[in-house]
C-alpha cells in the first residue's frame, strides 16, 4: 500500500491508485457468508438446485459478499496517509451490482481516487471509484463510490 503525505493527496485525484490481487470466491466462503448474514437463499447455497433453476449454471455469491470484499481488495492497494492512526469505512455514495459472481470465480478491485478532502485537521475523507472485476468476464461484478476516512495523529 502506498504511504503518502497528506499534502500530496490532490496530486492523485483522478488517478488509478492500484489494482488488487485476485481473490477466489469459492462455495465455502459463500456458505459462511450465508450463515453470518442468515441469507440462505438457494441461489447461494444449493449448487444442484441453482444449476437447474437459475440462468447462472450454479450458485452465486451474495451481492453484499462481493461488496464486503472491498476491505480485503483495498488492503494493499489504496493510499495510506503518513502518520495514520486509523482508517474508517465511511460508507458509499453509490453502489451498483452489475453481474453476479459465480462460485469458484476470482475477483479483484480497481481503485481510482476521485476526491480527497480534509474535513477537520488531520481527518481526510477519501472517495474512491471502485470497480470489482470478475476474472475472465467483460462485465464487472459491481461499481461503487466508496468513502473512507483516515485519521492522522
Amino acid at each position: 500500500m502506498p504511504v503518502i503525505k497528506a499534502d500530496t493527496l490532490k496530486d492523485h485525484i483522478g488517478q488509478e491508485i492500484g489494482v488488487s490481487d485476485w481473490i477466489e470466491i469459492d462455495q465455502s466462503r459463500i456458505d459462511v457468508f450465508a450463515d453470518v448474514t442468515e441469507d440462505h437463499q438457494f441461489i447461494h447455497i444449493d449448487p444442484e438446485r441453482a444449476a437447474k433453476e437459475t440462468p447462472f449454471g450454479g450458485t452465486i455469491a451474495h451481492g453484499f459478499l462481493s461488496l464486503s470484499m472491498l476491505s480485503a481488495l483495498a488492503a494493499n492497494t489504496t493510499l495510506v496517509l503518513d502518520g495514520i492512526a486509523m482508517g474508517i469505512n465511511y460508507g458509499f455514495d453509490k453502489v451498483r451490482f452489475l453481474q453476479p459472481v459465480r462460485a469458484g470465480k476470482k475477483i479483484r478491485g480497481r481503485f481510482v481516487l476521485e476526491d480527497a478532502t480534509e474535513r477537520n485537521p488531520g481527518q481526510w475523507m477519501l472517495k474512491y471509484a471502485v470497480t470489482v472485476e470478475i476474472e475472465g468476464e467483460e462485465k464487472p461484478a459491481l461499481m461503487a463510490h466508496w468513502l473512507t476516512l483516515q485519521i492522522v495523529g
